[in-house]
């Protein structure tokens, strides 16, 4: 029997494991549900008790949690168990190496990268992850505070760094990695978009269309991306950067999650708890007449195509003839 005090825990991803939807939060939670929302339980052994900030499947038993103190784990059993794979120690370690090995080869740059690793080791575990994105079940990256940005080709056995590839010197936090085929998205604060185009073996900055920060990121098509953040700022490009559209939301509110939905519209959510739907592939944007409540943190859909929501109330169910019913004109 679940304590009063998980349910209502802050929630802060959520996302699908098969039929299974698996959700993380504060304090090491992580949550199951086999009935698409419905129903919630704990998982059986989480080895942590730090805030997980993120978790993502690449199938229905094999997926990753990163959070707080750096930390990863990993579950082979649908989200049930997990076991650590890396903590801030080692991450600190693993991007001081690759900064080391940079500089002694005279590479651009790597001085001041070496001069902030040796600061992450000195300030011990105590920095985030915020997202982990797998786009098989061995190529994987995790992103976070102060432009920490890794990737794995075996699972997460191993990690190397990706902060000589990145452009980011000034070590914006990156907020949100999305992936595509051999295309990496990473986005963050000060308006930092980086892209690549070759599986993370280098990256470029995209020119920003705003100053402040995006917690998030679509990828639309090849071409096309939609970034969203601070203060209700959606800009869509159709030519990766190129040019920009500022998509009409209609209320300076901080966007927090967003979500492509199986019929191919888009929803994005904001702090206010309002959810906004594009049909036209992020040219225009509708309020829709639900209210989920405040403090949205990460959207999923179900397989009976319900919408789920993490928030800092716990988890939320929303039916699907609702959000049809709330779609119609």
């Amino acid at each position: 029997m679940e304590s009063q005090r998980a349910q209502q825990a802050l929630h802060l991803a959520v996302t699908a494991a098969g039929e299974r939807l698996v959700a993380v939060g504060e304090r090491g939670i992580v949550r199951l549900s086999d009935d698409r929302g419905h129903t919630w339980r704990q998982a059986r052994h989480v080895p942590v008790s730090v805030a997980l900030t993120a978790v993502a499947f690449v199938s229905a038993s094999e997926g990753w949690a990163v959070g707080h103190s750096g930390v990863v784990l990993h579950s082979t059993d649908g989200g049930e168990t997990w076991t650590r794979q890396l903590e801030g120690n080692q991450v600190a370690q693993i991007v001081a190496q690759d900064a080391r090995e940079r500089a002694a080869a005279g590479e651009a740059g790597a001085d001041q990268r070496l001069r902030s690793a040796e600061a992450l080791v000195e300030d011990g575990p105590d920095k985030p992850f915020l997202d982990v994105a797998f786009v098989s079940a061995t190529q994987g990256y995790v992103v976070g505070a102060y432009g920490l940005a890794l990737q794995t080709h075996d699972g997460g056995a191993s990690w190397q760094s990706l902060m000589g590839q990145v452009p980011n010197p000034r070590g914006r936090h990156l907020y949100q990695v999305r992936l595509r085929d051999q295309q990496v998205l990473l986005c963050g604060e000060q308006g930092a978009l980086f892209r690549s185009t070759d599986g993370g073996r280098s990256f470029a900055e995209i020119h920003s269309p705003y100053s402040g920060t995006f917690f998030g990121a679509l990828i639309l098509d090849d071409h096309a991306v939609l970034a969203y953040g601070l203060r209700g700022n959606a800009w869509r490009s159709l030519d990766y950067g190129l040019t920009w559209q500022q998509a009409q939301i209609g209320q300076p509110v901080t966007l927090s999650a967003g979500l492509r939905l199986r019929d191919g519209s888009l929803l994005l959510a904001d702090e206010s708890g309002r959810l906004l739907r594009s049909t036209d592939n992020a040219a225009h944007f509708a309020t829709l007449p639900l209210h989920p409540g405040t403090g949205i943190t990460g959207l999923v859909q179900a397989r009976d195509g319900a919408l789920i929501l993490s928030s800092s109330r716990g988890m939320s169910r929303i039916e699907p003839e609702a959000i049809e019913a709330g779609a119609k004109p």
